[in-house]
């Protein structure tokens, strides 16, 4: 009897054993990866670095055409200045797919920053809506959540945004917490459904509604017009939580 009790314990102890060896193989698996990426990002990053600075904005403009050349889903390059945020931005048909592949269209746990599936790439829309994960690496918008205190905002008020025809900096005129709202909620303001304004009394509502929720005063403000620019990530001290970033 209690030779089997011996080797019933010795059987549980080796099952842990191997669970603990599994999960430090997984721990160290996810880790190579997460190292790779982010050395690939930054062999990236490197290359959009500007040299030519008589004529640095045709340069990242020229470079995001490079860009599109690997993956013609590539849009733009967006930086902000403090952050590990300076990253390439993808468009497609769908909210999807980007949110668990890279922009080499391989799959990846941190996925990638998109734009919303509904602007019109074409003919352009009045706000561009980004979205992108958070990540224990430092990964794609984690570093959004730095604009919760304003002493940070204060010293990066512009995030720079590179298409194939442009290089703008836009100002931030909005900071706040938000989630994705249940369909029966009424009153309540849905950011994420907001892309092409149909007229100037919704570009309006947008931008009151916005600098309403901020968690401080920008000073800043729109006019109905003005290319509107909409950061987009997770935030967990709530269900569904977002936290967002406007700028013009």
């Amino acid at each position: 009897m209690k030779h089997g009790k011996k080797t019933k314990i010795n059987c549980i102890q080796l099952i842990f054993i191997i669970i603990l060896i599994a999960s430090i193989c997984g721990i160290v698996c996810y880790l190579c990866i997460a190292n790779k990426e982010k050395q690939e990002y930054k062999n990236l990053q490197e290359n959009m670095a500007t040299e030519n600075h008589t004529d640095e904005k045709s340069d990242r403009i020229e470079k995001v055409k490079e860009l599109q050349k690997e993956n013609s889903d590539i849009v733009a390059w967006i930086e902000i200045e403090g952050t590990n945020i300076n990253y390439p931005v993808l468009h497609t048909t769908n909210n999807d797919f980007y949110l668990n592949y890279n922009y080499k269209k391989e799959e990846t746990l941190a996925g990638s920053l998109f734009l919303d599936k509904d602007f019109d790439i074409k003919n352009g829309s009045s706000n561009y809506l980004i979205y992108g994960h958070r990540n224990k690496q430092g990964l794609m918008f984690e570093d959004l959540l730095k604009y919760a205190k304003e002493d940070f905002y204060k010293e990066h008020k512009k995030i720079r945004f590179t298409t194939d025809k442009e290089d703008r900096d836009y100002e931030i005129m909005a900071v706040f917490y938000s989630r994705v709202y249940y369909k029966d909620e009424q009153n309540v303001f849905r950011y994420y459904y907001f892309v092409n304004a149909k007229d100037e009394n919704e570009y309006n509502n947008y931008v009151k509604q916005s600098k309403d929720a901020s968690i401080y005063d920008t000073g800043v403000t729109a006019k109905y017009g003005e290319q509107l620019l909409t950061l987009s990530t997770c935030e967990y001290s709530q269900e569904d939580g977002r936290f967002v970033i406007v700028a013009k």
